[in-house]
């Protein structure tokens, strides 16, 4: 985990080069779109050192008061850059309806274009990197960071076309306006990320094709006479946790019992990387365990002792 907070700070690097790219453009052009992009920009540079600070809690191991790790501290960090999106997003849509009402000519367009196609050029670099990294290790953090830049890349696309129809055209009006559709977009990536940091704040399960496979591996076992209940999975950052309850024939020894359940997590771990398994062993003949299926279980009253004689 500790090297996924390298390729963290190379998007702060990122964040910071592209962002005196941007402004010097908006200076040499004037352009609201590029004044916009650089805003974005900020947006990004704050998202960085967010996954940084995220990432680094996410590495700690477990301890007394966090037994089951840190990693959801990277779902902090999607929800934070989210909001910073949507942030920007309302940003570039307030200085869009200012230019619309007042519209202004644009000095320099070439040098505005090739220094914001510059900076498009190291976001996209820079976010391909982190989409990467992030799929391999399942990081919530530099996916949403990815995601960020990538939509960095799309305001600059957008505004490179904006600043050189409007030096072709002389319509000032392109420029404001395709900032606010920008600004539309933005907003989706911005709530895709909220949304998916409270899914992961909430205990989400498994997605459902991994579902599918645990399943499978657990069916795989049925000849043997195991059946199973009680499934439950959530995800948590770049780990993933389940637990299910094993029903073996009550005649089995503890140890034969215990023998195949560990093979049974074997083959889920070896299905399922990064998952931590929970099993619960219950006898198949006993009415009992079949009351524990629902999260809460309603216990039974314990049975009244009877009393003891007195000497």
């Amino acid at each position: 985990m500790t090297n996924l907070v390298r390729f963290a700070w190379l998007s702060v690097a990122a964040a910071l080069l592209t962002f005196f790219l941007k402004m010097w453009s908006w200076q040499a052009t004037g352009s609201v779109s590029l004044l916009s992009d650089a805003l974005e920009s900020l947006a990004n540079l704050a998202a960085a050192f967010i996954a940084v600070a995220s990432l680094s809690v996410a590495a700690r191991p477990a301890d007394n008061e966090h037994a089951y790790g840190h990693t959801k501290a990277e779902y902090f960090a999607s929800g934070i850059e989210g909001a910073l999106i949507l942030i920007a997003a309302a940003g570039i849509g307030w200085s869009a309806v200012d230019r619309l009402l007042e519209p202004h000519p644009l000095e320099q367009p070439v040098v505005g274009i090739i220094l914001s196609a510059i900076a498009a050029t190291i976001n996209l670099v820079v976010a391909r990197v982190l989409f990467r990294v992030s799929r391999q290790h399942h990081s919530v953090a530099l996916e949403a960071d990815a995601r960020h830049l990538m939509t960095d890349v799309w305001t600059s696309a957008v505004v490179i076309v904006a600043v050189a129809l409007v030096s072709l055209t002389g319509w000032t009006w392109i420029d404001p306006a395709l900032g606010l559709l920008l600004a539309c977009h933005i907003v989706v990536t911005g709530i895709r990320l909220v949304h998916q940091s409270m899914l992961g704040l909430m205990d989400t399960g498994l997605p459902a094709d991994e579902l599918l496979i645990i399943r499978s591996v657990l069916d795989s076992f049925d000849p043997q006479g195991i059946q199973y209940h009680a499934l439950r999975t959530r995800v948590a950052g770049a780990r993933r946790f389940m637990s299910v309850h094993l029903l073996f024939p009550g005649d089995w020894t503890v140890t034969k019992a215990h023998g195949l359940s560990e093979e049974i997590e074997a083959a889920l771990h070896h299905a399922i990387p990064r998952i931590n398994i929970l099993t619960h062993l219950e006898p198949i003949e006993d009415p009992a365990s079949w009351h524990d299926i629902d999260l809460d279980r309603a216990h039974p009253a314990p049975a009244p002792r009877p009393p003891t004689e007195t000497q």
